[in-house]
């Protein structure tokens, strides 16, 4: 019987049929920022990522496709996007979501590591700032900061039986 405040971590079964070939996958997430030179700076210098598309496509009113990823995760892609202008949002929309970006309410980023205070070291000696220094928890050991626009960023090194898809490799 569980406590209260106990977690509950359950992972999804397998599909029934495993004979059909998987047809979707995971290949791009985003999330917003302020400034995308910036950001294409934070993630690539300071996370080690690489650029994999920075386009901008004249036919959309020059908006600019940036995005970037981990070198060792060469299909996962995250976008890069500026906040954009009517008629897509309207102004008072675009502002209510610049301030939510700002306080790190907007989204966030679930990094894994298999050596999280190694990997803690090196992130706060490229200057990456951290609110919250490596914590024991019950699914593992948690850390967190922010990138330039104010999305939250956590850095986990997460027990094998908490884990959905096992250990990812380093940052």
């Amino acid at each position: 019987m569980r406590g209260a405040g106990t977690a509950l971590f359950e992972k999804t079964a397998q599909p029934l049929s495993t004979s059909l070939r998987p047809m979707i996958s995971l290949a791009m997430t985003q999330i917003w920022v302020h400034d995308q030179d910036v950001a294409k700076e934070f993630y690539t210098t300071k996370l080690g990522w690489e650029v994999r598309q920075d386009a901008v496509i004249a036919e959309l009113g020059g908006f600019r496709f940036l995005t970037v990823g981990p070198p060792a995760q060469p299909d996962i892609a995250l976008a890069l996007l500026l906040v954009p202008p009517p008629p897509i949002f309207d102004e008072e929309t675009a502002t209510q979501l610049k301030g939510l970006i700002a306080k790190g309410k907007a989204g966030s980023l679930f990094l894994s590591t298999n050596d999280i205070h190694t990997d803690y070291e090196a992130l706060k000696a490229r200057g990456v700032q951290f609110y919250e220094e490596p914590t024991e928890y019950p699914y593992g050991t948690d850390s967190g900061f922010h990138d330039p626009s104010g999305n939250t960023i956590r850095l986990a090194q997460v027990k094998p039986e908490f884990s959905s898809a096992g250990q990812a490799g380093g940052t």
